[in-house]
């Protein structure tokens, strides 16, 4: 036996993929649906008027699954052509019906339709994680949903928001996907039986000019795989831009994922809140103490590769020459699963961290009140025109005691003394605990609560009655 450790492994079955998203991309799964697609055909011509035998269709459904592979590789060494070498092994372990597997289809017959059936549950399994990951949310989001925090433009200091409204702006971003992802799922087609240059003639010449029984052939097996029908025209295959639009939707998931990732570790440096990190976990070989967001920082990896892979399909598409040409097929089989095996592993991980982050509170509060002074000096500055005040002089006023107050801050180490600063300044007519009044973080929170109750209500529970609660675990390998 090969040892699997002397040859090149890929990462994503290795590593980071799900078992069940490595299985859709196995050669099981993929020639086991050229065989389902083959006693469709045989089935629906047979329906339709041509000579097959029910012996025949029920020879080939009992060896739909009992592929022999070293039979496959052997003949395409001899003849050089993947599918008729399954054609060919197919016919051995059905001698019987041998004569009629295949009967007028071209290669694209099983390839084509058997990729967008792959496509087809890959999106089904990219949802159910990603609705997984939308409810790990929303349950954060409720609990946080009015635990002030300090919001950030530019990386800077400013209004501040709470922990339950930002993991709205993830969700929300979430929800787009999703929404994408649902309407992509309704725009699937599978190619059908089109022949080798998209006009059907070999079909209709095997039902003696019968447009009528062409049509129904298509609308059979489409019916039989479970698809709501085919691309009513095509070329010898469906038409490239299905993958380019497909790989739109995870790459959509990607940028998701990785906006993510990338706010919780910087979250994480500042310490405010922390991706999951286990009992025994070692941050660092070297530096023991470290508590690294690898989770994230994983997330963001594999969604940048994503983003690398959206570009295949599109030039794909844009490059088919007339009714097709081959320079499609070696791409496809590597950036279409490996779009989705990564997907997967993006998801996997993002239903990881978001179900066991770790918010600290009380670093939040310090952090927020160390900027709080400066953030509240706006309500300082109506309150002490109410009493008063000249509007233009005490904004001046405000203006020197924040400079000075930020230099001693940075230059110093000092802690904020602002308000001091404020109380000191008879111009303002306000003591210090009438100043720290006006410091409570709620009140400069606005609707946050609110939005984030509405937000769940309105765009995100009707996700969840859709769906139902599909239970599955992520295994993550950290």
């Amino acid at each position: 036996m090969t040892n699997p450790n002397a040859t090149y492994q890929s990462p994503l079955g290795g590593r980071y993929a799900s078992p069940a998203m490595l299985h859709l991309f196995s050669n099981d799964k993929r020639y086991g649906l050229w065989r389902r697609l083959w006693v469709a055909l045989a089935e629906t011509e047979k329906e339709l008027g041509l000579p097959i035998t029910e012996a025949q269709v029920d020879e080939l459904k009992a060896h739909v699954d009992d592929i022999d592979y070293e039979c496959v590789a052997a003949k395409e060494k001899e003849i050089r052509h993947d599918v008729m070498a399954h054609v060919y092994a197919y016919g051995v372990v059905c001698p019987g019906a041998k004569g009629i597997i295949h009967l007028g289809a071209t290669s694209c017959y099983v390839t084509d339709n058997a990729d967008v059936l792959i496509l087809k549950e890959g999106l089904e399994l990219i949802r159910h994680k990603l609705v997984k990951v939308l409810r790990n949310l929303a349950r954060f989001a409720k609990e946080y949903r009015d635990l002030p925090t300090l919001g950030y433009t530019h990386l800077q200091p400013a209004q501040p928001v709470t922990v339950g409204k930002r993991a709205t702006l993830w969700m929300q971003d979430l929800l787009m996907d999703y929404e994408d992802l649902c309407y992509m799922q309704g725009q699937l087609r599978l190619l059908g039986s089109k022949g080798t240059t998209g006009t059907q003639a070999s079909f209709l010449d095997l039902f003696d000019g019968d447009q009528e029984k062409v049509r129904q052939l298509d609308a059979r097996i489409a019916e039989k795989m479970g698809l709501p029908g085919v691309f009513p025209v095509s070329g010898q295959t469906y038409p490239r831009k299905l993958d380019s639009r497909v790989l739109n939707v995870l790459g959509g998931i990607a940028q998701s994922a990785y906006r993510f990732g990338n706010d919780l570790r910087l979250l994480q440096h500042m310490r405010e809140m922390e991706e999951p990190f286990e009992k025994h976990q070692v941050g660092s070989s070297a530096m023991a103490y470290k508590r690294n967001p690898m989770r994230s920082e994983r997330i963001c990896s594999l969604s940048r590769y994503i983003l690398s892979l959206m570009e295949n399909p599109a030039m794909t598409a844009s490059t088919q020459w007339l009714e097709r040409t081959l320079d499609d097929s070696a791409n496809r089989r590597l950036s279409l699963s490996e779009a989705f095996l990564a997907a997967d592993a993006v998801l996997s991980l993002y239903i990881n961290v978001s179900d066991g982050m770790v918010v600290y509170p009380k670093i939040i509060e310090t952090r927020l009140r160390e900027f709080l002074p400066f953030l509240a000096t706006e309500n300082i500055l109506m309150e002490a025109v109410k009493r008063g005040g000249d509007r233009q002089a005490l904004h001046e006023r405000i203006r020197q005691h924040s400079m000075e107050a930020s230099r001693r801050m940075k230059e110093e180490g000092a802690p904020c003394d602002l308000m001091d600063r404020l109380a000191g300044d008879q111009a303002f007519g306000m003591t210090r605990e009438q100043l720290a009044a006006v410091l409570d973080p709620k009140l400069y929170i606005g609707r946050c609560p609110q939005q984030v109750d509405e937000f769940l209500r309105d765009c995100i529970q009707p996700v969840f009655d859709r769906e139902g609660d599909v239970a599955f675990q992520a295994e993550v390998n950290v």
